[in-house]
Parts: C-alpha cells; structure tokens; sequence
C-alpha cells in the first residue's frame, strides 16, 4: 500500500474509537472484576459471604478472620513456607546453572561444544515423557524429598537459548581486553559478563520463580507426605476440588471463617507474591523480553 493510499485512510472516525475503548474496557474489566471479587470475599464476614451467594463483590464490613485463620500455623502457613523456600533455592539453582550452561555454550571452542549445543537444542524440540521422569527421579532416591521439586526443572532448555543469544551479542573486544589483562573464565564471567546481564538474569530469573512458585504437579507426582505439599498444591485440593478446611488445618483457631473466604484467601496469598515480585524487574523486563531477538 503506497503512502498516499494510507494518508487517504485518515484518521479513525468517532465511533471507530469508542468502540476500541469499549473493547478495552470490557478486557480491562473481565481482568479486574473477578480480583476485586476474590480479595472482597476473603475480606468479608461470615453473613456478607452468606447473602452475596459466595462472592462478594464490594464488602460493606472488613474483616480479616480468614487471613488470621491460614496464617495460624496450620496447612497453608507450612505451605506457604514450602512454596517460598522452593522459589527461592530452585530460581538460584536455575540461574546458576543455566547461566554457567549458556557462557560456556556462548565460547567458541568450549569442551564438547557443538554436542552439548545439539542436546540443548534436541531438549527444546522434544520434552522427556510423564513416566520416564518419574522412573528417573524414583531411581536416583528423590521421591518424597525437596530435591524432588527442585532438580527436574532447574534447567530450561529454552531459557538456555535465551542466555546464550545473550552473551553473544556482548561486544567481545571487553572480553578479549580481561584476558589480556589475565582474567579467567571465571573471572570474565562474574566481574565482566554478569554485571553487563542484569536485564537478562532478571527477566530469566522471573520466569524460573513464576515456574517454581505456580507448580503444583510435580508435587502431586513425587510427594506422598502431604506436610511436605507447597502452596499451589494445597490450593489445588482446598479450592480447585473444593475439600473443606477444618479448624485443626487451620491452625486450631477458635472459630472458623467460612469456606468461601478462606478459599479465596489462599487464592490471594497464592497471587500476592508475583505481584510483589514483578515491580522490581519490571524495568529490566521491556528490555529483557527482547534478548536475542534484533541482532546487530
């Protein structure tokens, strides 16, 4: 189309906008209403959640009775604890490992490089199945163990990828400059390489947490002790099958809340953390997204 054809298009008329806004507004409100839903309800009192049917959606009294009750002691607060302590040693594991995996496949010449590239590229294209995993993971003695939940999906194939696509578009005249200077692999990488990958580690680094924090199923396949069980799993069993919380799982409190409002609140707490996460990359990320993705 020539640029005369497209200046003749003009401008979009009146309705042509208001119905782009009314579009939007619906998508904006198909996002935001049913949240405002979920936190209402987990803050609202046991004859409020009775006469809204079970979802409220603006209370007209607070009450944090069912935050008091999961956060007790009880199943979700040991949950919760698993779930945060996952996150946090499988995204460090994750980025340490695949950050090694990514510099080395990033060096020419590095040992077994063209193999290791092809595994890498041959895990992106074809995933293992549900039962080798778990007769892998049953032989090496994980099952009913953490290592269960962090080793399995400490390497990402396609975040592997990412990185080193990453590390190849670092201008290699500062790497040559260190080694002349006698700095080693281990040196350019953690004083030169890594300062220089913030986006890209932050941006990774969100997408392993995301990961670890959401999963639920590998907790359903390899734990067999449910006080092992992170977050998502118990909401799995406590929201998604709907299985009633009594006052011992929730701590042994002297009341208990109703079920709707607890069940929304472990929705909440499940959310609340990626919220709380996401502002602090947030302005690594319009850069990180696009690794790899214009080549210079």
């Amino acid at each position: 189309m020539s640029r005369r054809s497209i200046t003749a298009l003009g401008p979009p008329s009146a309705g042509a906008r208001a119905l782009k806004g009314l579009v939007l507004t619906l998508c904006c409100a198909a996002v935001v209403v049913p949240f405002v839903g979920i936190v209402a309800t987990s803050l609202s009192p046991r004859a409020e959640v009775t006469r809204a049917g079970g979802f409220v959606l603006v209370p007209k009294q607070i009450s944090f009775a069912a935050y008091e009750a999961i956060l007790s002691g009880g199943v979700v607060t040991r949950a919760t604890l698993v779930s945060l302590f996952v996150t946090a040693a499988g995204t460090l594991l994750s980025l340490v490992a695949t950050t090694l995996l990514a510099y080395g496949l990033s060096r020419p010449g590095s040992f077994a490089h063209r193999p290791l590239l092809m595994t890498v590229l041959f895990a992106v294209l074809f995933g293992p199945g549900l039962i080798p995993s778990y007769l892998v993971v049953k032989s090496l003695g994980l099952l009913d163990t953490y290592w269960a939940l962090l080793l399995p999906p400490m390497i990402n194939a396609f975040n592997v990828i990412i990185m080193r696509s990453f590390f190849l578009e670092l201008p290699p005249e500062v790497i040559e400059s260190a080694r002349i200077d006698g700095a080693g692999d281990l040196a350019v990488l953690t004083r030169i390489v890594l300062p220089l990958s913030k986006a890209a580690l932050a941006v990774i680094g969100l997408f392993y947490a995301v990961g670890y924090w959401n999963a639920f199923f590998s907790a359903l396949l390899y734990l067999n002790d449910s006080g092992m069980w992170p977050l998502q799993l118990v909401l799995r069993t406590y929201v998604v099958n709907q299985t009633q919380l009594g006052v011992d799982q929730l701590g042994g409190g002297a009341g208990l809340p109703p079920q709707e409002a607890v069940q929304m609140a472990i929705l909440v707490l499940s959310i609340v953390p990626v919220l709380l996460v996401y502002p602090f990359v947030q302005r690594h990320f319009s850069k990180g997204v696009l690794i790899g993705a214009v080549k210079g």
